[in-house]
């Protein structure tokens, strides 16, 4: 056996294992890019849900003079009805003066799914606090100061 037959296959052999490489860092880099946009949508989804419960204002509690308040059981129902109406679940959880979301999903891999990670999961959070703007009258400047 000569010196050219002891190496004969050993090119393809490390073409086959680069290719392999490129493959899976390819789909580390489309995956991983595609599971950001996902996060991205998830945390949308979740603070646009927030702001949705964040709408929900105490009207009887403010008609009463107890100020400014959330009303949670509307704030979570207006918070789930946005997430229905966008196909997602979550958990909106309310308090007087805050409303949280958060969404869980998952991303479904595209060249990952190769070596057996078919999805990726997702988590998202959003926060809508009521900030009261002026509590009581102010008075009307009248003339030079």
């Amino acid at each position: 056996m000569n010196g050219r037959d002891a190496e004969a296959g050993t090119l393809s052999i490390f073409v086959a294992i680069c290719a392999t490489m490129m493959l899976m860092l390819t789909g580390l880099v489309m995956d991983g890019g595609g599971r950001l946009r996902a996060i991205e949508r998830a945390d949308a989804l979740a603070q646009e849900a927030a702001r949705a419960g964040g709408q929900q204002i105490d009207q009887a509690a403010l008609l009463r003079g107890q100020g400014l308040k959330l009303d949670p059981a509307a704030a979570e129902a207006a918070a789930n009805a946005y997430l229905d109406r966008n196909h997602i679940t979550g958990t909106p959880v309310a308090t007087t003066t805050m409303v949280t979301v958060t969404v869980d999903t998952t991303y479904r891999t595209s060249l990952l799914s190769i070596i057996g990670l078919d999805h990726l999961t997702v988590h998202g959070i959003g926060k809508a606090r009521l900030v009261p703007g002026v509590s009581t009258a102010q008075p009307v400047p009248t003339g030079p100061s």
